[in-house]
């Protein structure tokens, strides 16, 4: 997400590409957003242990990985009606004999005829797949569970898996109570001295598996996940960052490909600095697309055309940067809060009416509803006051070691106009992204470069037209890398198609897994 308040690492200006929202929203009287966890359909008791492995599952793996390939692994009953299970993997690919680390496995268990195991992950980086199995089963249509074992899992850095810890709640809660102009240099230094503290704790408290949470890592740990799960090929439905890690996927081991669905696509091409701009230019259009809807309503708090819609909420931002409010809780809501609760209500149209609400109150002299929505992209518990993931020190992790930033304030504060020129409304959060891993001890090596997988089956891409944080371009962009790439486009509004979009989408991708159809390329939705 592109203003996520809870990026400890840069709460000012946390440029955040996250999943799709994957948990449940219910809309209270008071405007406040609750998750609602779907009740298991499937009874499960007792604990297992993994059967006979297929030879087929584990040809051709390096003698050195092998024993990670073929380790017993042991399912237990969990979360109601599924199955649980820790695999462990190497830290270091490089020297996989060294120190080991576990990951948290989920799954969801076929209702009917087993054709084989679908692996999936939600983006971020820094989403929790074992959650979007467990919390959110039911985005998965009843033929693909009847199909298909549902597998979750954490990626290395996340969550339950060798998590990357940084600092406590209340840190939290305080620096996201703070805001820096990083366009000044008393807010620039300031920012700077805040961030080196923070990396000290992430050093500190995380250890050696800081520096091997990077994507590419991730996917080595998917092909064991595969050997483990005795599949030949695998079987995978990534959203968002999920898309970054199957694209890799299907670069590293193309033979192991079996049917992969890539929705809310990313361009691997693209550098942190093109990735903002895109973000930026779409979570603007996306706004704009809101405030055509808003404007047409009695209730809308905003007025006249959407251009002067979208100026009035500005202003209304403006008013937190110079004047933070308090909440009924006595945190403040700042100028990047409110931004953080704005974006987040772009995600899904499911949001719009809260955003609506929260906007009115807002207008109205009240803060609250704005910051429970800048709360739930933070991952902030309503009721408890702490924080249900790692997920915003997950994603500086791994994007520092995913991308080579450049750290030049010259280039930077260039970088941050132009940012504001293409999106008056939310370019000044999305610039500075090297401050974050200036002082980060490791250092990413990666190159960004296209993607063809050559010798895969075919790979379905999603693109949503108006998708604000994986601009539909980008899927556009992706298919045509893909050797074997298919595009599927949804004309719709929001974050990724699969799950909330319509008939169209749900049936090219169930059928494209349990029956073996391919859409057409080009299906539009």
């Amino acid at each position: 997400m592109p203003t996520d308040a809870g990026a400890a690492m840069k709460t000012a200006r946390p440029p955040r590409l996250l999943s799709r929202a994957t948990k449940s929203l219910t809309v209270v009287v008071i405007g406040l957003l609750s998750l609602t966890a779907c009740v298991p359909l499937f009874p499960g008791t007792g604990t297992n242990t993994q059967g006979s492995q297929d030879p087929t599952a584990i040809q051709d793996v390096p003698q050195n990985l092998l024993e990670f390939y073929t380790q017993q692994v042991t399912w237990t009953s969990c979360e109601q009606a599924m199955r649980c299970a820790k695999v462990k993997v190497p830290m270091d690919y490089s020297h996989p004999e060294g120190q080991s680390i576990e990951l948290a496995v989920v799954k969801l268990p076929a209702s009917g005829t087993k054709k084989g195991s679908l692996l999936i992950n939600p983006g971020g980086p820094g989403g929790s797949g074992y959650d979007m199995v467990a919390d959110s089963s039911s985005l998965f249509s009843s033929k693909l569970r009847g199909s298909y074992d549902i597998v979750g899992f954490d990626p290395r850095g996340v969550k339950r898996s060798a998590p990357v810890k940084c600092i406590s709640d209340a840190a939290m809660d305080e620096e996201r109570q703070q805001d820096y102009d990083l366009d000044t240099n008393a807010g620039l230094a300031a920012y700077e001295t805040q961030n080196k503290s923070d990396v000290a704790q992430c050093v500190k408290n995380t250890g050696d598996v800081l520096g091997f949470v990077d994507t590419v890592s991730s996917v080595k740990d998917m092909d064991i996940l595969r050997g483990v799960l005795n599949e030949q090929k695998l079987d995978y439905l990534g959203f968002s960052y999920g898309t970054k890690l199957g694209a890799s996927y299907a670069d590293l081991f193309p033979s192991k490909v079996g049917k992969f669905v890539l929705d809310g696509a990313l361009d691997p091409t693209l550098t942190v600095e093109t990735l903002g701009m895109g973000q930026a230019k779409a979570f603007e259009a996306a706004l704009h697309s809101w405030a055509e809807q808003c404007v047409q309503s009695a209730d809308c708090p905003v007025r006249g055309t959407a251009d002067e819609a979208v100026q009035q909420i500005r202003d209304l931002n403006a008013s937190y940067e110079k004047t933070p409010q308090k909440t009924q809780d006595g945190r403040l809501l700042t100028g990047s809060g409110f931004s953080s609760g704005l974006s987040l209500a772009m995600y899904s149209t499911d949001l719009w009416d809260v955003l609506q609400k929260a906007l009115t109150d807002a207008f109205n002299g009240d803060p609250n509803a704005m910051m429970s929505l800048a709360d739930y992209a933070a991952d902030r518990d309503p009721n408890t006051g702490k924080y249900s993931s790692n997920s915003a020190f997950a994603f500086t992790a791994i994007n520092c070691l995913d991308y080579q930033m450049t750290t030049d304030i010259t280039a930077l504060r260039a970088e941050s106009k132009a940012l504001q020129a293409a999106s008056p409304t939310f370019g000044k959060y999305l610039g500075y992204s090297g401050l974050t891993c200036k002082d980060w001890p490791y250092k990413s090596k990666v190159t960004p470069h296209p993607i063809a997988a050559k010798g895969t089956g075919p790979i379905v891409v999603i693109g949503t037209t108006r998708d604000p944080a994986t601009p539909y371009q980008w899927a556009q962009a992706l298919r045509k890398q893909l050797a074997s790439g298919v595009l599927v486009t949804w004309d719709g509004d929001g974050h990724t198609a699969y799950g909330r979009s319509n008939a169209c989408v749900q049936n090219a991708v169930d059928s494209y897994f349990v029956d073996g159809s391919t859409p057409k390329d080009g299906l539009q939705c």
